[in-house]
């Protein structure tokens, strides 16, 4: 009886107040003690209200059914299909819609509806890769932010293919602990070449010359990432370089110079072709023969041979750092040891000189600025002990006043 009022003054009713009844209406229906044929009456009505002529009705039961797991499924589905203000919150947080439907709606909805999606809580793998594939960049924005959301590496990678060039995208992903090497690496070769285009540009710098310094800090960028890598994840990093064409001799001897040898002896692994205890065997025996056969079988230039055996030889000699900074700095004293044994040796390549001279500039200016910064963390240190000693001895004089003034009374 009184759905069928409610069904003959909604008719009639200015679309707030049929607004403010069709949520009752739905609240009712998910909370209240019904009877059989109430619920049946309840569920017609809230059908026949979704060809409501205002979108505050649909949102107004939107709002109600979207997180409720007993919602008429039929009218959910009908509500996700709506125009964004009222598909957004089933889209968001209802239970019963499917990945089947949240894919289809992806690839069919705008932007709006693909971020609402994104948001979702436990989004499986299949709508992330789908996001990934053809949302919009505000979607995958929202997408790597949902610390919710399970995405496979190649989803990671079809972001960075299709947003990548885009700062927030660039520094949401940056900012995540789980990112893999090679997606973190891909990043910052987008970086890379923005940062290349502009400052030619803007005619800061010549085409060759931006080249050229991006290079050198995409190396560096790349030393720091196998740094932090392990196992499967430096084996992933160190195929994409190959498949990027950024495996080089100047990468892989700057890995070595730095003490990085997880970098190094994966390198000539997925270069030579041969077992990981193989290399390691041959890196290991030092011998002449064995490093230039290993080098000459990963396709490594001859005129580079010298400056990886005298990289070796220095390494058993000085040792290696042990943190993680390291494995990415160049090391002044390897580096130094390396380019005199190159100048010395008719075989070496004007190139392979000119890179160890900018190997040996950059290792000698890193080498001032830890220097330095260690310097300047001692001062502070002692200017700190300088202000506790102050504070201490002027505690200690205001005690004697006060025994002083003890022994007076």
């Amino acid at each position: 009886m009184i759905v069928r009022q409610f069904i003959s003054w909604v008719r009639t009713a200015p679309p707030s107040e049929r607004a403010e009844a069709t949520r009752s209406l739905a609240r009712a229906f998910i909370f209240s003690d019904l009877s059989d044929d109430d619920r049946i009456a309840a569920e017609g009505a809230l059908l026949m209200l979704l060809d409501d002529a205002s979108p505050l009705v649909r949102q107004a039961m939107a709002e109600v059914f979207a997180r409720a797991p007993s919602a008429p499924p039929a009218i959910v589905r009908a509500l996700a299909a709506d125009q964004a203000c009222v598909a957004m919150p089933v889209l968001e947080h209802s239970p019963q819609l499917i990945d089947a439907d949240l894919v289809d709606i992806v690839a069919t909805g705008n932007s709006d509806l693909q971020c609402a999606v994104a948001r979702r809580v436990m989004l499986p793998p299949s709508v992330s890769a789908a996001i990934a594939e053809v949302g919009s960049a505000a979607a995958a924005l929202e997408l790597i932010e949902n610390p919710y959301a399970e995405l496979a590496p190649f989803s990671w990678d079809r972001i960075v293919a299709r947003h990548g060039h885009l700062a927030a995208i660039r520094e949401a992903m940056l900012a995540l602990d789980g990112l893999p090497a090679k997606t973190r690496h891909a990043l910052v070769a987008k970086l890379s070449d923005t940062l290349t285009r502009f400052v030619v540009a803007r005619n800061w710098l010549s085409q060759e010359r931006a080249e050229r310094a991006v290079d050198e800090a995409m190396a560096r960028s790349t030393v720091n990432i196998a740094a932090r890598s392990r196992g499967e994840e430096m084996r992933d990093l160190v195929q994409h370089l190959r498949d990027a064409g950024q495996l080089t001799a100047g990468l892989i001897l700057r890995a070595l110079l730095s003490g990085n040898l997880a970098l190094f002896d994966q390198a000539l692994v997925v270069l030579s072709g041969l077992p990981e205890r193989r290399v390691a065997a041959l890196v290991e025996d030092g011998a002449d023969h064995s490093i230039n056969a290993l080098l000459a079988r990963a396709g490594l230039p001859a005129s580079t041979f010298s400056a990886f055996r005298a990289a070796l030889a220095a390494r058993d000699e000085i040792g290696f750092v042990g943190s993680v900074g390291g494995a990415v700095r160049l090391r002044r004293r390897m580096v130094e040891r390396v380019l005199t044994t190159c100048e010395a040796d008719a075989a070496a390549s004007e190139p392979l000189l000119i890179l160890l001279r900018r190997f040996a500039t950059e290792s000698a200016r890193e080498e001032a600025r830890v220097f330095c910064d260690e310097l300047a963390q001692q001062g502070m240190a002692a200017e700190v002990d300088s202000d506790a000693y102050a504070a201490d001895a002027q505690d200690e004089t205001q005690e004697d006043v006060y025994t002083y003034q003890a022994i007076a009374a």
